[in-house]
């Protein structure tokens, strides 16, 4: 049985989600990838660690990336409602409008805090599911995987793309801005280093990105 991301059905409280089980080789590159970046050399933490499988290694990450953002994005929820954020954005050059090719397939212009809701939903979904996500010994991942994982890190891009346009004020006054900036370079690094984002789609935060992975 899983849990649902969220406390209540109105509440909208973000859970993180999907354990990796103890004991599986996952949860062993789990704990390698934890102990890499506890070395503080991120650019060394992204890397495919020798002999392992890119899908599985994508698979944990993505795992990872997508509970840190629930972490943060849950620090500034309160202050991203309706009426402070009416459209999902990325600054006043990008809109996102959601649709999934399933449940809503014609995009749909909704505010921020509704579209984060159909995201995390999203994914939670994509993670559930054995057949994209497998976390049995010897299931293979599907031909499709990749094609999935990076639709994955495009949409929570825009999560890190609105905290930073919108809510940045407040990430500074929570005192959060170290753990943002920590996360979103980890975040970046991993992707430049699996190519799992186009470059136009990162736009938003170009200047940011070009200050973190050149130093």
């Amino acid at each position: 049985l899983t849990m649902s991301i969220f406390a209540g059905k109105d509440s909208k409280t973000f859970r993180p989600k999907k354990n990796i089980p103890e004991g599986t080789h996952q949860y062993e590159l789990m704990q390698h990838a934890a102990a890499t970046l506890g070395s503080g050399n991120l650019r060394e933490a992204v890397k495919l660690p020798e002999g392992e499988d890119v899908n599985e290694w994508v698979a944990v990450n993505t795992v990872d990336f997508f509970n840190q953002i629930i972490m943060l994005y849950t620090t500034v929820q309160q202050y991203c409602t309706p009426e402070s954020c009416p459209v999902m954005s990325a600054g006043p050059r990008y809109e996102y409008h959601w649709a999934d090719g399933q449940n809503v397939k014609k995009p749909l212009k909704c505010s921020a805090p509704k579209y984060m809701n159909y995201l995390m939903s999203w994914i939670q979904d994509q993670l559930d599911d054995e057949s994209i996500f497998p976390s049995k010994v010897g299931v293979a991942f599907p031909k499709n995987f990749m094609t999935v994982a990076k639709t994955i890190f495009k949409r929570l891009f825009r999560v890190y793309g609105h905290i930073y346009h919108q809510h940045f004020q407040t990430v500074i006054k929570l005192s959060e801005e170290a753990h943002l900036n920590t996360s979103f370079k980890h975040f970046i690094l991993f992707v430049q280093e699996f190519n799992l984002i186009d470059k136009r789609e990162l736009q938003p935060l170009a200047e940011l990105i070009e200050k973190i992975t050149t130093k």
